[in-house]
């Protein structure tokens, strides 16, 4: 099973994904998006011999995440993005981009477009403010999650609510399972208790099942565990794998060791065992198909 896509050079990276369609801005200033040729600055280009790949696993150190700061925005990136580049990081399956960001009080991305891509988007702590083309505006916190399809075209800006705090979230960008859809805005409050020792979903490709919902047949959980704890996880469509994202903490899982802010994709599996370090662990799941279209 082939986890990774076939190798892009930088130049049509540059031209034909994230940048083409994505600009950073601070408020009241889009940012154009570079050309090319244009140097790369403000991020680690790590050697692609820090990712661990092993029969039917591979381990993306955080350390080895791609990093741009900008000063208003700390941002990692997981998979290749922006001015990151790594032909051997460029999605897990269908999981696109996973993006950990910091953003500065009462900053923030202006408005920008999207297309054909199913975009999730889950604050570990603070707000957004949020306004779109669909005429949604208003904010998201911690302890919610937001999804856009964008389908034929959106488009949106995303600032830091608080003018005194900053705000961190995961972005996460998934390939559809369906192009050309109509664009579609999801938010939903999510009960903390529902994630204490259990794994909450989060996500699914159905409407009447827990969670929003995206047009592909992904499943998003987030668990929060007590030091010492076991669990597992059943995959839920047979070819799908896992990327388990370690908000928090330390565990094994399948025998591996993640740690805070490591990444651990995993396919042609059934389960996960997973145990929980001393410390506890916060884990986000992302059960997402292996093959794209």
């Amino acid at each position: 099973m082939v986890y990774i896509c076939a190798v892009m050079d930088r130049k049509t990276f540059l031209r034909n994904t994230v940048l083409g369609s994505t600009a950073l801005a601070t408020i009241g200033k889009a940012a154009s998006a570079p050309g090319p040729e244009k140097e790369v600055v403000g991020f680690n280009h790590l050697p692609t011999e820090n990712t661990r790949v092993m029969n039917n696993m591979v381990l993306h150190k955080a350390a080895t995440r791609g990093h741009a700061d900008f000063g208003w925005l700390n941002a990692h990136h997981t998979f290749s993005f922006a001015n990151y580049y790594d032909p051997e990081r460029m999605h897990f399956g269908v999981l696109r981009v996973l993006n950990d960001d910091v953003i500065a009080a009462g900053k923030g991305f202006s408005t920008h477009p999207h297309d054909n891509m199913e975009i999730i988007t889950i604050p570990l702590s603070g707000t957004i403010a949020h306004k779109d083309s669909m005429g949604n505006s208003g904010t998201v916190s911690a302890g919610e999650v937001q999804v856009m399809s964008a389908g034929t075209g959106i488009q949106h800006s995303e600032f830091n609510y608080k003018e005194d705090a900053e705000l961190n979230l995961l972005q996460i960008w998934l390939f559809p399972k369906k192009r050309q859809v109509t664009p579609r805005y999801q938010q939903l409050t999510l009960d903390p208790k529902d994630r204490v020792n259990a794994f909450q979903q989060v996500l699914s490709p159905n409407a009447d099942d827990a969670g929003v919902w995206i047009h592909q047949d992904a499943w998003f959980n987030i668990g929060k565990f007590d030091g010492g704890r076991s669990t597992s996880y059943a995959i839920e469509r047979p070819g799908n794998g896992v990327y388990a994202f370690m908000i928090e903490g330390e565990a094994t899982i399948n025998g591996q060791a993640v740690g805070r802010r490591d990444g651990l994709g995993i396919w042609d599996i059934d389960k996960l065992d997973i145990n929980v370090g001393a410390m506890g662990a916060e884990i986000l799941l992302m059960d997402v198909p292996m093959r794209i279209g």
